[in-house]
């Protein structure tokens, strides 16, 4: 997809990725994962945020996350730590984004 550079496209289709957002069980995920197509997304990052860069491909901002180590295919130690796990997901085809759960406080807590 071309690079959108009408603000309000770029809301909309931020809007439409945030709503295709959602948790998801790591073993909904594994095939995914066996396909080579699942990206882990930093937590400190905007999960919605790194969907749109990557569905309007926009390629300078991609290879500066992946030098950064904000995102990154996701490993076997990445799988292995979300066995069991609920996680944040979107598709930005061909990829699936996936986020690991900041718990709440009022998790933490009990």
């Amino acid at each position: 997809m071309a690079k959108q550079d009408d603000p309000q496209d770029r809301d909309q289709l931020r809007a439409q990725v945030n709503s295709e957002t959602a948790r998801i069980e790591w073993s909904s995920l594994e095939r995914y994962f066996a396909s080579g197509v699942v990206i882990r997304v930093a937590d400190y990052i905007d999960l919605v945020d790194v969907a749109v860069v990557m569905v309007l491909d926009e390629r300078a901002e991609v290879e500066r996350a992946l030098a950064a180590g904000e995102i990154a295919l996701a490993s076997s130690e990445d799988a292995k730590r979300w066995q069991n796990q609920q996680l944040w997901a979107v598709v930005a085809a061909p990829w699936v984004l996936v986020q690991e759960r900041v718990r709440e406080r009022s998790e933490t807590l009990q």
